[in-house]
């Protein structure tokens, strides 16, 4: 059994260190847990989700996981799609989303926003995040902070898996 033990330990305890080192910084899976996503992603679909950042440019209409800057949420994982980028001027109003003064085509949402919200600047270091379930997501147009700071972000979704059941 020792000898068996001396051929094992060492391959399984490898195995842990590779696992725990690409779960914390190259990729995880995650499951969602709400429907501010919805129609892009279902209530307890799962997640791939690329953590190296440093190496990622962040674009409009990615979708994130971050901690969000809500009061007893900092810990938390939500997942939205990127509206602004640091610099951007984000405004919500006739049912339309406007960046730096354009309408936006957003093709994801079922329906079209029953508020209204803005114009606001995105600051340095910052991002802006909502959901696609607009009228009922609790996303950065609801929040008292709405930016995510930088230092906040966890991944880029990379891949999508639907729950079969």
């Amino acid at each position: 059994m020792l000898k068996y033990a001396k051929q094992w330990v060492p391959s399984i305890v490898i195995a842990l260190v590779i696992s725990l080192f690409v779960r914390t910084y190259v990729a995880e899976a995650m499951k969602v847990p709400t429907g501010s996503m919805i129609p892009t992603i279902q209530i307890n679909d799962r997640l791939i989700v690329e953590k190296m950042l440093w190496m990622t440019t962040l674009e409009h209409g990615d979708i994130v996981v971050f901690n969000p800057p809500v009061a007893g949420d900092e810990n938390k994982r939500y997942v939205k799609r990127l509206i602004g980028l640091p610099g951007d001027t984000i405004e919500i109003k006739d049912g339309n989303l406007y960046r730096n003064d354009e309408v936006i085509d957003e093709p994801y949402l079922q329906e079209k926003m029953n508020y209204t919200f803005g114009p606001i600047t995105v600051p340095a270091d910052h991002y802006f995040f909502l959901g696609d379930n607009r009228n009922i997501s609790y996303d950065a147009h609801l929040w008292d902070t709405p930016f995510v700071d930088k230092d906040k972000l966890i991944g880029k979704v990379v891949l999508e898996f639907s729950n079969p059941f």
